[in-house]
């Protein structure tokens, strides 16, 4: 009989996670700092910001230009980066556009990262704080790679990974609203041509449903090109980085869901199933949309298919609340989720 105590008391009892120190602080504080201003950069760069005039000074129209200009790439990035800065510093319209972007974007990924944290306070699990990863601007999306928290210890219930895994994409999404809102209250159509016409090689951000839901509200058409817009942007992204997140695949907060709710056995093909679809999109895309962006999708949900799902300690089946807010999550990647997010036209 002791050791069956032992046992639900091992399964039940709730801890405290750990807290972090004060150098553990500094780290992450340090990395978010590092984040907003790779952030704010990128925010003025195509294809979200307002400056357009880049390496206007480099102009191959040859090979052999190509091959000259190689060795300058590094120098010319760098005193476009620090050029850049300097509108930013200047003040004026870079500075707000800048400053809109970066803390709109930070906040959607900090909401997410924080909702998955909160969950694992609750549990007793323990959990780092969030990780921000920043790129170099015009290297990495938007100055950023997202952020992360790691977990580092088991996961005592399949309702505890239930409620950690989609605690982070609930909370982005509603932060996301907010931004997205603002985003349509200022946006301004860029003359009659639609996006059809443009000229050839211009990016275009494909619209998830959520925003055709919210164009039909404020009767904005979506087929003509709009002036760059932060909040606009801010959300878009959030909602790509919703949308990515709760593929049922490997550790992602929908792997986690699709485990909790219906087992190992369904998570590891949902995993598999989820990866072809990928490589049949990034195919498609690629053929008929002139969209690369499926390939490094597929990459990730390759590599995420070969992680295991750590099994928890109770394997106890959901109950029917939760349940419903598994549905609830279904319906927020539906009107996250957008097939081909970047094309070329």
């Amino acid at each position: 009989m002791s050791d069956l105590n032992t046992t639900a008391n091992r399964f039940f009892s709730r801890r405290e996670a750990m807290r972090p120190t004060f150098k553990t602080w500094a780290k992450h504080i340090g990395l978010l700092l590092i984040t907003f201003c790779t952030v704010t950069i990128a925010g003025l760069l195509p294809p979200f910001g307002i400056v357009n005039d880049i390496f206007k000074d480099l102009n191959p129209q040859t090979w052999t230009e190509i091959l000259y200009i190689l060795p300058q790439l590094p120098l010319a990035y760098v005193s476009e980066i620090v050029r850049v800065a300097g509108l930013f510093f200047e003040g004026g319209e870079h500075f707000k556009y800048g400053l809109s972007f970066s803390l709109s974007l930070l906040f959607i990924l900090t909401s997410h990262e924080m909702g998955h944290y909160i969950a694992c306070r609750i549990y007793g699990v323990d959990a780092t704080l969030p990780f921000f990863i920043p790129t170099p601007p015009l290297i990495g999306p938007a100055g950023t790679f997202g952020a992360f928290i790691k977990i580092v210890s088991p996961l005592p219930s399949r309702r505890a990974t239930f409620d950690i895994g989609v605690a982070g994409p609930i909370a982005g999404f509603i932060a996301l609203i907010p931004v997205a809102l603002i985003g349509f209250f200022t946006f301004r159509q860029f003359g009659t041509v639609p996006l059809q016409n443009l000229p050839e090689g211009t990016l275009v951000l494909s619209d998830p449903l959520f925003f055709h839901f919210l164009a039909a509200v404020f009767g904005i058409n979506l087929q003509i090109p709009m002036f760059s817009n932060p909040f606009y942007s801010a959300a878009w992204l959030g909602l790509l980085v919703t949308a990515l997140n709760l593929i049922p695949s490997g550790q992602l907060d929908g792997g986690h869901a699709i485990y909790s709710v219906f087992g190992e056995r369904v998570h590891y093909w949902t995993g598999r199933i989820a990866f072809v679809v990928m490589v049949v999109l990034a195919i498609s895309g690629i053929y008929f949309y002139n969209s690369p962006s499926g390939i490094l999708f597929a990459v990730l949900l390759g590599v995420m298919m070969r992680i295991r799902h750590p099994e928890p300690l109770d394997n106890a089946p959901l109950d029917p609340k939760r349940k419903i807010v598994a549905f609830l999550t279904l319906l927020i990647f539906i009107l996250s989720f957008t097939p081909f997010p970047i094309q070329i036209r």
